[in-house]
């Protein structure tokens, strides 16, 4: 109870900074109270339609990542596993790079996000297909680094072909990860995605305890092996296709979070789903807020930045259980 209550108090705090957090010359209290005003002043502008989205995304999208981290760690019994893992995540960036280069986005806003959840989709059915209803783990993993390897070649091939260079620069762009300018648009798209995905992945928590006791023995205990990985794979990757779809590739969140929370829980599963979703939005609130704040005119990408404090703080990590385990 003590680490819940930390981790929302953190995540509430950081909300609080993440709506403050801008070039905006105003006060906390200002900014705040114009959150709640109806006055069309570019300051209650600022803060409803712009910042609060973006805070708002930044819970969402942790969430997913942190909770869908925890799951599939959960489910494949190796601390290195990670939701882009089987593959969803490159599918829907494939998804949102064609959208963009095919020049879709410009007659219609949402296309890119809509298109990514479709590469999403796609992921899922092509994983199912190829693992087969009663596949090992192992299946499962080969299906999706083959897909996430073919949606990688893909999307290098799309932009080695690309005639247009002002494409190929918004793809790579899209492709580093961001929250700047988006809307309660992408919030209401992306929202019901995840919703799923945290209802499955929440459901899967009595099978994910009791898989670590070994498959016979879950099996024993009444958890029907097939349907636990049914949910978790379309709950992964309805949280992941969403939060891909609406902020691109932020990586690390799913990784970093179970193993920095899964001492303080017990290693059980079922409580580091929870755990790891407060850890991972608190984490994504902050390296947002940091984006704004380090370098306010340069637009630094979330997932430039996630990645070059996620990779240090993983190889610590690694070194950590290293020396425990000599």
């Amino acid at each position: 109870m003590k680490l819940a209550a930390l981790l929302v108090a953190l995540c509430a705090a950081l909300f609080v900074v993440s709506l403050t957090s801008g070039q905006v010359n105003a006060s906390v209290g200002e900014s705040l109270v114009a959150l709640w005003r109806d006055d069309g002043l570019p300051l209650s502008v600022v803060m409803q339609e712009i910042r609060l989205p973006r805070a708002l995304l930044a819970v969402m999208i942790g969430a997913s990542l942190g909770m869908a981290g925890a799951a599939m760690q959960g489910f494949l019994r190796n601390p290195l596993a990670e939701p882009g893992l089987i593959g969803v995540s490159g599918s829907a960036a494939l998804g949102a790079v064609l959208a963009i280069q095919t020049g879709l986005t410009l007659f219609f806003p949402l296309a890119l996000p809509l298109a990514a959840l479709s590469g999403a989709v796609l992921a899922v059915v092509l994983i199912l297909l190829l693992a087969g209803p009663r596949g090992a783990s192992i299946t499962l993993i080969l299906a999706g680094i083959a897909i996430s390897a073919l949606a990688g070649a893909l999307t290098s091939l799309v932009l080695n072909l690309s005639p247009n260079p002002f494409a190929a620069a918004d793809i790579v762009f899209w492709m580093m990860g961001s929250l700047a300018d988006r809307s309660f648009d992408h919030v209401w798209l992306a929202l019901p995605f995840m919703m799923l995905g945290w209802a499955l992945l929440a459901l899967s928590a009595r099978g994910l305890d009791a898989l670590t006791l070994g498959e016979d023995a879950a099996q024993a205990m009444g958890i029907n092996l097939a349907r636990l990985r049914l949910m978790l794979v379309i709950g992964t990757a309805s949280c992941v296709g969403a939060a891909t779809a609406v902020a691109g590739a932020v990586g690390f969140v799913g990784l970093v979070v179970p193993h920095l929370l899964r001492g303080f829980v017990g290693a059980r599963p079922s409580s580091l789903l929870w755990a790891s979703a407060l850890g991972g939005a608190a984490m994504v609130l902050a390296a947002d807020i940091a984006v704004r704040e380090i370098l306010p005119q340069r637009d630094l990408k979330l997932g430039v930045l996630m990645a070059l404090v996620g990779a240090p703080l993983f190889l610590h990590l690694i070194f950590k259980t290293r020396k425990e385990m000599a």
